[in-house]
C-alpha cells in the first residue's frame, strides 16, 4: 500500500503499475486485472513462481486477459505454418518468435521453462538483445497454434507478421534508454557546474552566503535523476555480479558513486557544498564513454558479419542451363539443383530427384529422411543420395546457415584462451583497487575526512579494468573484420588465437590446391555416341568431385536428362542407368583394371558400360596461380602435408615444385585424412587442415583450424573453423601472420593497461586527482585500447597487403 497526496493506493503484484480501482485480491495479493491474476495462477499451478525471484514485479500488465477464440485460427493453416516455422518434420518443429514484451531476467528464465507449461515443448532460448525465443516442440504434443497461445496466456504475445517473415538485416542501434541517461545527465550536469562556478572561485566574493546554500540545495536536487536514473545500468550490473558471487568492474564504480554521493548530502546538509558537480561530471563522461563503446563494437561487429556476404554459391536452372548464383540472387520461385553432400539453401519444394536429407545440423538425428516428391525440403538438410531439382518457397536465411554453423555438434571444450585470461586478471584486478581504496580512505581520513572521500572515490574511478577486458575483444574484432573483407571468414575470434599457434599445414591437391578451370581434359579410347556424352554430362553434372567438375565443363552443353539409379561412391566413381545400360565412371581399381601405371602430372577417370571399359578420360592437373610461392612461405613458419585421393602419378612434379621438404600422401580416403589430422595431433602438432569440405569433413573437425576453401561451389561444412574463397588462398600467410600480430597487440594493450592504471592510481592515492578528472581519465583508457588497436591492425594489415576500411569509415 502506498500513499500520495493522502490517497492510498496499491500496485500489482505482477506488473507492478498502480490498480486504478479496487484491486483483485488472490492468494494474499492485489492484482491491477483478471490477466495478471490469471498469469500468476499459472505459475503457481506449474511451480514456476520462481519467476518473481528474478525481478521485482517483472510482467507486463494484461490489460485485455487472453481468452481463448478464433483469433488465432490461422495459424492451424499449412500454408501460414510453412512461411513462420524455420524447420518442422513428422516429429518436431523449430520456430524463433520475436517478442518485444522480453525485458528483464524474469522473462528470460520464464520463456526457457516454457517446457514446464507445456509437456510439447522440449527445448526454448532467448536472446534478450534481439528480443527473440527460439522454440522446438513435439508436433505430435502440441502445435504451433498452441506454443502462440500459451505466450499469450503468460504475457508475451510473440509478432506475427507474415510480410517480414524474412526482414532485411540492419546495422545496431544503440539502446535509446542510453541515450536518454546520457541527456539527463548532460542536462543535471551542465546545470549543476553552473551553480558550482562560485565554488571556483572561493577566494573571491561572487555570492552572499544564502545564496551559496541555496545553490547547494539546487545542485543536490539536480544529482537525485543522475544518482537513481542516469547510472542504474552500472547498480543493476554491480548487483547482479555480487549476487552471482563475483566482483565485476561495475562495482567499485558503484562504490565511488555512493561515497561521493552520501558525503556530498551529509556536507549540503550541514551549510556546505560538496561534490555533486564532480559526482554529476562523474556518471556524464561514463556514460559518454560507455556511448562511444557501444557505437564502435556495434559497426565492428556489423561490419564483421559473415552472414551478410556468405560465400555460399547456388546452382540455378535456367532454360540455357545451369548457372552458379550467390545466395542474395536466389529469390522465391526459382529453380535449383542440389548435388549429393550439398546443403539445402531455402526451404523448397521437391520437383525431381531421390531425397535422402540428413537434418543432423539441424535437429541431431542422423539418420537421413525419405522426403517424397512434392513435399518441402526444409533448409540446413543435407542431400545423400543424387541430384535434385527444388523450387524455392522462402527467401533463403544465411543467419539460419551460419546458425548451424555454431550446431552443438560442432562445438568444442571450452579451452582457456586470451579472454578468459582477460576476465580472471579483470576480476582480480577489481578485488585488489578495492583494498588499495579502502586503506587510502582509512590512511586519509584519519586527519581529513573529506580527503579521505575524495581519494578513496579517486581510486575506484581511476581504476579501470575496462581497458584490460576490452583489449581481446576489440583486437579479435578488428582481425575478424579485416580476414572477412578479404573473403577469409572465421566462425569467432578464438580461431584467431588458435592459428597464431599453427606448426603444420595440411593441404587437400585436388579442387585446392589445383584449379580445375585449367586442367586439360581429353578422352582416349573408343568413340562415344552423343546418347552416351549426354548420359555422362547427366552423371557428372551430380556430382561435387573436383574431377566431375572438369569432365562437366569439358563436355558441351546438353539438355540433362533423367538417369536412374545415380550412386557416387568416395574414392570410387559414379555409377547410374541409362537407357537399360548400366554406365560407370571411375578408377581402375574399382571398374576390374587392377592398378595402371600413369605418366606424370595426369588422372585418369576410366568409362565403362555394362561392364565393358571404352577407355578414360586423360585430366592433367594444374596447380593455381600462387600456389608454389605461398607453400614456400608456409614452410618458413612451420611443416607442409599435402594429401590426396588421386594416385601418385605427380608425386615427382609436385616435388619438384613444391620442395622435397614438403610431405606428400596420395591414395587417401576421407577417413585415412581423418586419421593422419589426429596422427598429428597425438604428435603434440597444432594443425590447420585446407581442403574442399566435401571430402575433408572430418579432417576439417580432427584439426586445430578446418578451412574450407570454396571455388562457387554449392557446398557449405559447418565442421570447419573458417571458409575462405579460393582467390584468398594465396593470402593464406598473411592471415597468419596478421593472427600472430593480434596476439602481440593484444599482450601490448595488457601492458599498456597496466602503466595507465598504476599511474593512475598511484596520483589517486595521492589525492592529486579529482573524482570529475578521473572520470574522464576512465573513459579516455577505453577510447585509448579501441583506436590502439584498430591503428595497429590496420597498420600490420596494410604492411602485409591486405587492403581493408577504417573502422570508422
Amino acid at each position: 500500500m502506498r500513499q500520495i497526496d493522502n490517497r492510498s493506493f496499491v500496485l500489482c503484484y505482477h506488473c507492478g503499475e498502480k490498480c486504478q480501482e479496487e484491486s483483485l485480491v488472490f492468494d494474499e495479493k492485489d492484482f491491477c486485472c483478471p490477466g495478471c491474476k490469471l498469469v500468476y495462477e499459472v505459475l503457481q499451478e506449474n511451480d514456476l513462481s520462481s519467476y518473481y525471484e528474478y525481478g521485482s514485479r517483472p510482467g507486463i500488465r494484461q490489460a485485455v486477459p487472453h481468452a481463448p477464440g478464433n483469433q488465432f485460427d490461422y495459424l492451424n493453416e499449412p500454408e501460414v505454418i510453412q512461411k513462420l516455422v524455420d524447420f518442422s518434420n513428422d516429429k518436431e518443429s523449430h520456430i524463433t518468435f520475436h517478442i518485444p514484451a522480453i525485458h528483464c531476467a524474469s522473462c528470460i528464465w520464464l520463456l526457457e521453462h516454457l517446457h514446464q507449461l507445456c509437456n510439447g515443448v522440449f527445448y526454448s532460448r532467448t536472446d534478450f538483445v534481439k528480443k527473440e525465443c527460439k522454440v522446438k516442440f513435439y508436433t505430435d504434443r502440441t502445435s504451433l497454434r498452441e506454443v502462440v497461445e500459451l505466450l499469450s496466456k503468460i504475457g508475451y504475445p510473440p509478432t506475427l507478421n507474415l510480410s517480414n517473415v524474412n526482414p532485411k538485416k540492419t546495422s545496431s542501434k544503440v539502446d535509446k534508454r542510453l541515450i536518454y541517461k546520457l541527456a539527463v545527465a548532460g542536462f543535471c550536469f551542465g546545470n549543476m557546474m553552473f551553480f558550482s562556478l562560485p565554488e571556483y572561485f572561493s577566494e573571491v566574493s561572487l555570492l552572499e552566503e544564502e545564496f551559496r546554500g541555496l545553490f547547494g540545495y539546487l545542485n543536490l536536487a539536480l544529482s537525485l535523476p543522475i544518482v537513481f536514473y542516469a547510472a542504474t545500468d552500472y547498480y543493476r550490473s554491480a548487483w547482479y555480479a555480487l549476487k552471482n558471487g563475483t566482483v565485476n568492474m561495475d562495482v567499485p564504480i558503484v562504490m565511488g558513486i555512493a561515497a561521493l554521493f552520501f558525503y556530498s548530502l551529509h556536507e549540503v546538509l550541514g551549510g556546505g557544498t560538496g561534490y555533486l558537480d564532480s559526482l554529476g561530471g562523474l556518471i556524464f563522461f561514463l556514460l559518454i564513454g560507455k556511448y562511444y563503446q557501444q557505437k564502435t563494437y556495434d559497426t565492428l561487429s556489423f561490419d564483421r558479419d559473415y552472414a551478410a556476404y556468405f560465400p555460399l554459391a547456388v546452382t540455378r536452372m535456367r532454360q540455357e542451363g545451369e548457372e552458379v548464383i550467390s545466395m542474395p540472387k536466389l529469390q522465391v520461385g526459382d529453380t535449383i539443383k542440389v548435388r549429393k553432400g550439398e546443403l539445402i539453401p531455402a526451404d523448397s519444394l521437391l520437383i525431381q530427384g531421390d531425397a535422402q536429407i540428413d537434418y543432423s545440423f539441424v535437429t541431431g538425428e542422423e539418420v537421413p529422411v525419405t522426403v517424397p516428391k512434392g513435399s518441402i525440403i526444409y533448409a540446413g538438410g543435407r542431400q545423400q543420395a543424387g541430384a535434385l531439382l527444388l523450387n524455392v518457397q522462402k527467401e533463403p536465411s544465411q543467419g539460419y546457415l551460419t546458425g548451424l554453423w555454431n550446431h552443438e555438434s560442432f562445438k568444442e571444450l571450452p579451452k582457456e584462451d586470451l579472454s578468459t585470461l582477460a576476465n580472471k586478471i579483470s576480476g582480480k584486478f577489481t578485488v585488489a583497487v578495492l583494498v588499495i581504496a579502502l586503506v587510502t580512505f582509512i590512511f586519509w581520513s584519519l586527519n581529513d575526512l573529506a580527503m579521505g572521500v575524495k581519494a578513496f572515490s579517486s581510486v575506484l574511478i581511476v581504476a579501470c579494468p575496462c581497458a584490460l577486458a576490452l583489449s581481446t575483444p576489440f583486437t579479435l574484432g578488428n582481425t575478424l573484420r579485416i580476414m572477412g573483407h578479404q573473403k577469409f571468414f572465421l566462425k569467432n575470434g578464438q580461431v584467431i588465437e588458435r592459428l597464431a599457434g599453427i606448426t603444420d599445414y595440411v593441404f587437400d591437391k585436388t579442387g585446392t590446391l589445383t584449379d580445375p578451370t585449367l586442367a586439360n581434359v581429353m578422352f582416349i579410347g573408343e568413340a562415344l555416341s552423343e546418347d552416351l556424352k549426354i548420359a555422362i554430362k547427366s552423371m557428372v553434372s551430380e556430382s561435387t568431385h573436383p574431377l566431375s567438375h572438369r569432365i562437366n565443363s569439358w563436355l558441351p552443353v546438353y539438355e540433362s536428362v533423367f538417369i536412374e539409379g545415380f550412386q557416387e561412391q568416395l574414392g570410387r566413381g559414379l555409377e547410374a542407368l541409362y537407357q537399360g545400360d548400366i554406365i560407370r565412371l571411375g578408377s581402375p581399381e574399382w571398374l576390374g583394371l587392377g592398378k595402371v601405371k600413369s605418366k606424370e602430372g595426369e588422372n585418369r577417370v576410366y568409362l565403362a558400360v555394362n561392364g565393358k571399359v571404352l577407355g578414360y578420360f586423360h585430366i592433367m592437373s594444374t596447380l593455381r596461380a600462387g600456389v608454389e610461392e605461398t607453400i614456400h612461405e608456409l614452410k618458413n613458419n612451420g611443416n607442409v602435408h599435402v594429401l590426396s585421393g588421386d594416385r601418385a602419378t605427380e608425386a615427382v612434379k609436385l616435388k619438384e615444385t613444391l620442395g622435397a621438404d614438403v610431405m606428400l600422401n596420395f591414395h587417401q580416403s576421407p577417413m585415412d585424412k581423418l586419421k593422419y589430422l589426429r596422427r598429428l595431433d597425438a604428435e603434440g602438432k597444432s594443425t590447420v587442415m585446407i581442403g574442399d569440405g566435401l571430402n575433408d569433413a572430418g579432417a576439417l573437425q580432427a584439426s586445430h583450424v578446418g578451412i574450407a576453401v570454396t571455388d562457387q561451389s554449392t557446398y557449405f561444412s559447418p565442421a570447419s573453423d573458417a571458409i575462405m574463397d579460393v582467390e584468398a588462398l594465396t593470402k593464406l600467410p598473411a592471415f597468419i601472420g596478421l593472427a600472430r600480430n593480434g596476439k602481440q597487440v593484444i599482450m601490448a594493450s595488457f601492458v599498456i593497461s597496466l602503466v595507465y592504471n598504476v599511474a593512475g592510481i598511484g596520483l589517486a592515492v595521492q589525492g592529486l586527482l579529482s573524482p570529475v578528472v578521473c572520470a574522464v581519465l576512465m573513459p579516455l583508457s577505453s577510447i585509448s585500447v579501441v583506436v590502439f588497436t584498430t591503428v595497429m591492425m590496420n597498420y600490420f594489415a596494410y604492411k602485409k597487403g591486405l587492403k581493408t576500411k577504417w573502422l570508422w569509415k
